[in-house]
C-alpha cells in the first residue's frame, strides 16, 4: 500500500535513462503507483555494466517503487493494452528520441483522445519545435550546446570535458515531476488535462540565470565583441584554454578570493562560502587574515587600485594559513565563528554518515536478484503526507500480468500475448 500526497495517482512511464526515470522515480516516492514500460530486452540503463543479468546499479538507482512492465510497444497488440490503461491514467511520462512516440502510438494528440483529463508530460532534448527539435540528445551534448561545459571549463587532455553528474538530466527530472504536481493541481481546478514539455537544454539554460542574462546598459558595449573575438579565435583553431581566456578578458573573475572557494587543509580540504559583507568579516575574524579592501566605515571595495598585484598576495597568505591545521580542526574554529565551511567529501563518504540518517536521505532495500542495498532517500519530506522509498526498482517484466489483467486481459489472453512474443 502506497503513501504520499499522490496516492491514488496513476502514472505510466515510457521513459529510459535518466530524467523520465528520475521523475518518475520522485513520483512514486510521492506516492502515485508508476508502471514503467520497457522494451522486452530491458531499457538500455538496465542493461548498462550488469551487475547480474538485466539488472544494473544505474537501473536500480533511478527506478525504485516502480512496476515493470515488459512488451514490444511496436506491435499493434502491445499498443491496444496501454490505449486501455491509459482510459484510467493520470499521468503519462515520456522521454523517447523525437518521432518514437507518433511510431508507438502513444504520442500526445492519440492518448489525450482516449483520455482528454489525461496530463502528458514529455521531455525532449531541444524542444518540438526550432531548427534543432528533429534532434536527440544526450546530457553530453545538451552541456556541450547550452554554456555548461564552457563555463566549468573542466579539461580532459586538450578539449573540455563534461560536468558530473549529468545535471541537466537530473535537473529536468526533478523540473518534470514538479511540472506535473502543477498540472495535476490545474486539473483538480479545472478538470482539464494538458501536455507538458519538458526539455534537456531549456534546464540547462535555467540553472545559468545570471550568465544568461543581458543588460542592455552594461553588456551591450561587452557581449558582442565578445562574441566576434571568439570567432576569430574558434577560425584560427586557438585552444580551448585560449578560448576561454578570450571570454575572461571580457568577463574577468575577481581577482583575490579568499571568502568563496576550497581551501586545502593539513589532512584534506575544506569549503569555505561567505558571500555576504557580514560573513567575510566572520572570515577574517575566525582566521586573523587582513583584507585592506575593507574601509574604516566598514564599506568594502571590490577591485582597488593596485589589487590585482595584492589580490594574488592575500590570496597565497590565505592558503598558507589554511594548510597550518586538519579540516576538523579549521570546521571547529569556523564553526565557532559562524562561517558556513564544510570537508569535500567523496560521495561514498555518506552512506551511514549521521546527516544523512538523521534527514531521511538513506533508504535501505531488498531486491529479488540483487539483495540488499542502500540509496538516496526522498530528497524531501512534508509534514501531512510523507514520502517514503516504495520498494526496490522492479525485475524485467515483474508486474507485466498484473498490469494486463488491471487493463481487462484474462489469464488466457496474457498467455497468447507471451506466447507471440508480445510481452515477456
Amino acid at each position: 500500500m502506497t503513501s504520499g500526497p499522490l496516492t491514488g495517482v496513476k502514472v505510466l512511464e515510457f521513459s529510459q535513462i535518466i530524467a523520465g526515470p528520475f521523475c518518475g522515480m520522485h513520483l512514486a516516492d510521492m506516492g502515485a503507483q508508476v508502471t514503467k514500460f520497457e522494451p522486452l530486452e530491458g531499457e538500455p540503463w538496465r542493461v548498462f555494466v550488469e551487475l547480474v543479468p538485466k539488472e544494473s546499479r544505474t537501473f536500480a538507482s533511478l527506478n525504485r517503487g516502480k512496476r515493470g512492465v515488459a512488451m514490444d510497444m511496436t506491435r499493434p497488440e502491445a499498443q491496444a493494452v496501454i490505449h486501455r490503461l491509459v482510459r484510467d491514467a493520470d499521468v503519462v511520462v515520456i522521454n523517447y528520441r523525437p518521432g518514437v512516440a507518433e511510431q508507438l502510438r502513444i504520442d500526445y494528440g492519440t492518448l489525450s483522445g482516449i483520455n482528454p483529463r489525461l496530463i502528458y508530460c514529455e521531455n525532449t532534448a531541444f524542444g518540438r519545435y526550432g531548427p534543432l527539435a528533429h534532434r536527440g540528445g544526450y546530457d553530453l551534448v545538451v552541456q556541450a550546446m547550452t554554456g555548461l561545459m564552457a563555463g566549468e571549463a573542466k579539461m580532459q587532455g586538450d578539449v573540455p570535458t563534461y560536468i558530473y553528474p549529468a545535471v541537466a538530466d537530473y535537473a529536468t527530472g526533478i523540473q518534470m515531476a514538479n511540472a506535473i504536481c502543477a498540472a495535476l493541481f490545474y486539473r483538480e481546478r479545472t478538470g482539464k488535462g494538458q501536455r507538458i514539455d519538458c526539455t534537456l537544454m531549456g534546464t540547462a539554460i535555467a540553472m545559468q540565470t545570471s550568465q544568461f542574462t543581458w543588460i542592455r546598459a552594461f553588456d551591450e558595449q561587452v557581449i558582442p565583441p565578445m562574441l566576434e573575438e571568439l570567432g576569430r579565435a574558434r577560425a584560427e583553431m586557438r585552444s580551448f584554454t585560449e578560448q576561454v581566456a578570450v571570454h575572461n578578458k571580457y568577463r574577468p573573475a575577481a581577482v583575490g578570493n579568499i571568502y568563496y572557494r576550497v581551501y586545502q587543509t593539513k589532512d584534506g580540504f575544506i569549503a569555505v562560502g561567505a558571500l555576504s559583507q557580514s560573513l567575510r568579516l566572520k572570515v577574517l575574524a575566525a582566521t586573523g587574515l587582513r583584507d585592506p579592501r575593507f574601509r574604516e566605515d566598514g564599506s568594502f571595495e571590490v577591485n582597488p587600485p593596485g589589487w590585482e598585484v595584492e589580490g594574488p598576495k592575500l590570496v597565497r597568505e590565505a592558503e598558507a594559513l589554511f594548510r597550518t591545521r586538519t579540516t576538523e580542526e579549521w570546521a571547529e574554529v569556523l564553526e565557532r565563528h559562524g562561517v558556513p565551511a564544510g570537508p569535500l567529501y567523496f560521495i561514498e563518504e555518506l552512506f551511514d554518515h549521521p546527516q544523512t540518517l538523521a534527514n531521511g536521505l538513506q533508504v535501505e532495500l531488498e531486491h529479488p536478484l540483487l539483495g540488499p542495498y542502500k540509496m538516496v532517500g526522498p530528497p524531501f519530506q512534508m509534514s501531512e503526507a510523507p514520502l517514503a522509498a516504495q520498494g526496490p526498482s522492479p525485475m524485467l517484466g515483474e508486474h507485466t500480468d498484473e498490469v494486463l489483467a488491471e487493463a481487462g486481459l484474462t489469464p488466457e489472453e496474457v498467455e497468447r500475448l507471451r506466447a507471440a512474443g508480445v510481452v515477456r
